[in-house]
């Protein structure tokens, strides 16, 4: 087990303010934290309505009725859960130290969030070996969670991540979290989009990079090794040279925000070396994820 703490002692205290923010349909019978858009029989008074045929009789408020001599309903605001999933890319482009262990914090908070208002989490880190996911609903759980993030052992995965995702997810979730670098194909990409909003209608997806991925500092000769191939190019650095990882960096960025728009799915771009709390307070409430 880790040692180390993944996030401060004090940092449930600072995540009590915030809350995922999400105008999907919430899912589910059970009880939560958040009110959905239509009338049920919850304990939160809503307004009156006259009576109409067919509507429940025990509803009738007969004070106003004594008032008014006319029939008027109760109306209750239906609260229902929320249900949030949280999926990790565990492939060996996550594997820079910085980067996973940002990514890791961002599932600890993000599922913290969840927990404390009382909604179900779900969670799961995509792997070569399938394990039951982490699910669980309430702040009791909290601790629990952030050991089995911080229990996770180095990305290894050697299969793709884009073509694995779907046998991770859940098929009822009120919000989806992808936490990945994006660093597939865009081809990859689009087969996986494309299929996402069948389970969730809120996806969203939390693009990890570092500062030497945006720009690189490497100078002279340098031998550089794919992570996920294990393959090596010896590269001269030069101007022409880092002008090209910057077209392809783009190009890469661009296609790759227009296909989530195409499939309605949220992309944000997080940098590790921004830190969590700049990630969570600021970038995050900035977009309207969390409120």
């Amino acid at each position: 087990m880790s040692t180390n703490p993944l996030v401060p002692k004090d940092w449930v205290g600072k995540l009590s303010r915030l809350s995922i923010s999400t105008k999907s349909k919430l899912r589910g019978q059970h009880k939560g934290s958040h009110r959905s858009a239509r009338f049920g029989t919850a304990l939160d008074f809503s307004d009156f309505r006259e009576y109409s045929p067919g509507d429940d009789v025990r509803q009738i408020d007969w004070n106003v009725y004594a008032r008014t001599d006319k029939y008027f309903i109760k109306r209750f605001l239906d609260e229902q859960e929320m249900r949030v999933h949280i999926l990790l890319d565990s492939t060996k482009s996550m594997g820079e130290k910085l980067k996973w262990t940002f990514s890791k914090q961002l599932a600890v908070s993000l599922g913290i969030l969840v927990l404390q208002r009382d909604d179900r989490l779900s969670f799961s880190a995509v792997t070569d070996e399938k394990s039951p996911p982490f699910r669980r609903k309430g702040a009791t759980y909290r601790k629990a969670f952030t050991q089995t993030i911080s229990d996770l052992k180095e990305p290894n995965m050697t299969q793709s991540f884009s073509n694995n995702t779907i046998s991770f997810l859940p098929k009822d979730s009120t919000v989806l979290f992808i936490i990945t670098d994006c660093l597939e194909s865009l081809e990859s990409w689009e087969k996986l989009l494309q299929k996402l909003p069948r389970f969730a209608g809120d996806i969203r997806i939390l693009q990890v990079i570092t500062t030497d991925e945006l720009a690189p500092s490497y100078t002279g000769d340098v031998q550089l090794q794919d992570v996920e191939t294990s393959n090596l190019l010896n590269v001269s650095m030069s101007s022409r040279v880092i002008e090209k990882y910057e077209r392809e960096r783009k190009f890469h960025q661009t296609g790759l925000e227009l296909l989530c728009s195409k499939f309605g799915v949220r992309l944000l771009q997080v940098n590790a070396n921004d830190g969590i709390s700049h990630v969570l307070f600021h970038q995050l409430l900035r977009a309207n994820w969390v409120q």
